[in-house]
């Protein structure tokens, strides 16, 4: 039996083919437009003026969290990586650009035979992160850099944020399964990329069957209000549904009397029931009184499943309801109030020439505001306690201290330009598990305050 059938992911069934981060391998498109112009023009001055071979190093990181927030997740990792490996001027791209006479010949010429050949570091997917991380470092010429930027920033920006969100959300349904529904109220390709992040931050499902597809995501689904609309009975389509996918599916019981739903759904399929969804009203109140009601029916095992508008403080809130699964969609896909984490992407080392023994030198943005970076290529570590709780984010430019050798943050992902670092997405949802887990507890508090742990420099 699929899940669909079910109505509820179920932990045996992520082991099915496909399932649990598997996937299948899509062809994707050329990513070299998904960049803004000035990336372009930048090149073209630096070939110009001779500056375009120097060995560069940018970094991503953010200033600082979220309000409110207390960490954030990694998320579109994977994503970046092929969006690397497909970064290509093909010629419809190279016609474009030469029609809209946005870069000259010479520069055309050059991306003819783009790859990128340089190195990147990061944070692996699904480690939680603070204000200065070096998250991803890249590494090569200033211009196979340069023009990563704006790709690299979308995804990251983006899934970053969704995985925040999943992750605050699966944190406060302590273990309750979560169900990602958010297609119908995003982009439909950031839904796609949005079902990807939430795995990651901790849902068990997707609704979205462009992410199962692509991403081995177990999807779920069975029936809306549309459905009982239909019949001319609430029993009629109780019974069209059972008959179709059988007792253990999910039955929506909140079309017209959720009372009286809950009754003919059992009278329908029987005491083996799989689940009810409740969509509308007091959801606390409601699930206590289906609770008692299917229990008084002899349906004992049936699960009740939740959705409304749902957010991490509303999961909370029905911590002590008697709710099986939540079902999430607006407030996970925009990020629950923050769709963006505000990375950034800079320049913080570059060779004094084009010779490629030239040594590198500190470089970074002065600023009489808040938009100054710190200069240098960095190394990160996370500092724990005598427990193995972590007590300090500790990111340095020098030689790194003996006693953090072992806790060092940033992996290889691409190395001469070749990717060495794809994972399955299960890998990355089972580190976040163990990242967040290494953090103090006040982490996963929904009351607002301060990182849950400092960033050091030394």
């Amino acid at each position: 039996m699929n899940t669909a059938d079910r109505g509820l992911p179920e932990e045996e069934e992520r082991e099915a083919p496909g399932q649990g981060g598997g996937g299948r391998r899509v062809g994707v498109p050329s990513t070299a437009l998904f960049t803004d112009q000035y990336e372009l023009t930048m090149l073209r001055a630096a070939l110009r003026g001779g500056t375009a071979d120097r060995r560069s190093v940018f970094e991503v990181f953010t200033r600082r969290l979220p309000s409110g927030r207390r960490y954030g997740v990694v998320g579109g990792t994977g994503r970046v990586l092929d969006a690397v490996e497909n970064f290509r001027f093909d010629a419809d791209v190279l016609a474009f650009l030469r029609e809209q006479g946005i870069v000259d010949e010479p520069t055309l010429e050059w991306l003819a035979s783009y790859r990128f050949g340089g190195d990147i570091w990061g944070y692996p997917e699904g480690e939680v992160y603070f204000p200065g991380s070096p998250i991803l470092r890249v590494e090569g010429s200033f211009a196979e850099c340069v023009l990563l930027e704006t790709v690299i920033l979308s995804i990251l920006n983006h899934d970053s944020a969704i995985a925040a969100a999943a992750s605050r959300m699966s944190a406060s349904a302590g273990g309750r399964p979560l169900i990602e529904m958010g297609a119908r109220r995003t982009h439909e390709l950031s839904a796609v990329a949005s079902a990807r992040a939430a795995y990651v931050g901790g849902f068990a499902s997707t609704s979205d069957l462009a992410a199962g597809f692509r991403y081995g995501i177990p999807t779920v689904g069975t029936s809306a209000h549309a459905f009982t609309l239909l019949h001319d009975s609430e029993r009629d389509a109780f019974r069209a549904q059972v008959d179709s996918l059988g007792s253990g599916t999910t039955l929506l019981v909140d079309t017209y009397d959720v009372a009286e739903a809950v009754r003919t759904a059992v009278e329908v399929a029987g005491p083996d029931l799989g689940a009810v969804r409740i969509d509308s009203g007091d959801l606390l109140l409601v699930a206590h009184r289906v609770r008692q009601q299917l229990d008084e029916l002899g349906a004992t095992s049936t699960r009740i499943v939740v959705t409304s508008d749902l957010d991490e403080y509303a999961i909370a809130s029905l911590a002590a309801a008697p709710v099986d699964a939540y079902g999430v969609g607006t407030q996970l896909v925009t990020g629950s109030g923050h769709p963006t984490c505000s990375m950034v992407y800079k320049l913080v080392a570059r060779a004094q020439s084009a010779d490629p023994k030239a040594p590198l030198v500190p470089v970074a943005k002065k600023s009489l505001g808040a938009k100054s970076s710190r200069g240098g290529r960095k190394w990160a570590a996370r500092r724990p306690d005598a427990y193995g709780i972590a007590e300090a984010e500790v990111i340095g430019t020098d030689q790194v201290p003996a006693e953090l050798a072992d806790h060092l943050l940033q992996t290889e992902l691409v190395k001469g330009g070749e990717v060495v670092a794809h994972e399955p997405l299960d890998a990355a949802r089972a580190r976040h598990v163990r990242a967040r887990g290494a953090l103090p507890m006040s982490a996963v508090q929904l009351s607002r305050g301060e990182p849950v742990i400092p960033t050091e420099y030394v």
